[in-house]
């Protein structure tokens, strides 16, 4: 019978932080390559990937607002008829 494929294995692109070998899964940070993962376990680490983290989402969240700003901008206004 065969085993199931650990979740490491199974890794997209777009779930690790900022293209780096680090994946949060079930609450846990853990430490990714194509020969296996490492549960982050120390508290210093795992704070800063946490703080990482969320300053990243913040930028992304910032950049995202700016293009919306540019893309309303861009968009012509229609004048209200009389």
């Amino acid at each position: 019978m065969p085993h199931p494929a650990p979740f490491w294995a199974s890794v997209h692109p777009s779930e690790r932080l900022a293209d780096t070998p680090v994946v949060r899964r079930a609450g846990h940070w853990w430490l990714v390559s194509s020969s296996g993962a490492v549960l982050a376990s120390d508290r210093a680490f795992t704070g800063e990937l946490d703080r990482f983290a969320t300053d990243m989402a913040a930028a992304n969240r910032a950049v995202a607002d700016l293009h919306n700003e540019r893309h309303a901008s861009d968009t012509p206004v229609r004048e209200a008829r009389r």
